[in-house]
């Protein structure tokens, strides 16, 4: 049984979510962060003495902190074949895509585009800084858009660890009021994981308790 420390709102923890759920495994999730509290206490900082979440413990062992690292603790110890493959020359080809979504798309938004938009009180928004931030960000959703006009997933025909950390995101991206580009290729793959319940359950998920009026 997998423990989960994070709370729904957060996307680092609907990736992790949206793994497990892909993943069928058994889970208690427990709310800290934001509105629920809790990363102050002595328990959680025996955990993570970074504060952050997620934080996952699989069973009795040591609790795993980092959402990159616990993805893959996962990949690693329950992914089949399609979702994280055995051979390094294969696997090393999600990774690649894995570690692309997370610091260019991830990192790219949810900072200067989300945090600006919906974390920010409208009269302290800086529309330029904004427009400026999501021009930047679709630099690089180009690139998943050219690959992905060759295969439905990130990294070839199957859904793998690159989608988590690159498909996450997109549920955001496409809902928060921003002017976008029209990517063919990255919104049909955007409506095909709308199409999967792990992603409606666990990603499709309100941001409203985020937002500062």
């Amino acid at each position: 049984m997998l423990t989960i420390w994070g709370r729904k709102t957060s996307s680092n923890v609907q990736a992790l979510m949206w793994c497990v759920g892909e993943l069928e495994l058994p889970y208690v999730r427990h709310d800290v962060g934001h509105v629920h509290g809790g990363l102050d206490t002595d328990a959680f900082g025996a955990m993570n003495p970074n504060r952050t979440v997620p934080v996952l413990q699989d069973g009795d062992a040591e609790p795993i902190w980092e959402t990159g690292a616990i993805l893959r603790y996962l990949a690693a110890t329950y992914g089949d074949d399609g979702f994280w493959p055995q051979d390094p020359a294969k696997r090393v080809q999600v990774d690649m895509w894995a570690e692309w979504a997370k610091i260019n798309i991830a990192m790219e938004f949810t900072v200067p585009v989300f945090w600006r938009v919906v974390r920010t009180a409208p009269r302290d928004q800086d529309t330029n800084a904004v427009q400026a931030a999501v021009r930047e960000l679709e630099h690089k959703l180009m690139i998943a858009d050219r690959q992905l006009a060759h295969a439905p997933f990130l990294a070839g025909p199957k859904l793998t660890l690159a989608d988590i950390q690159l498909g996450h995101v997109l549920y955001r991206y496409y809902d928060i009021e921003i002017e976008r580009a029209d990517f063919i290729h990255l919104h049909r793959y955007y409506d095909d994981l709308c199409q999967r319940p792990a992603y409606r359950e666990h990603v499709m998920v309100s941001y409203d308790p985020l937002r500062v009026s």
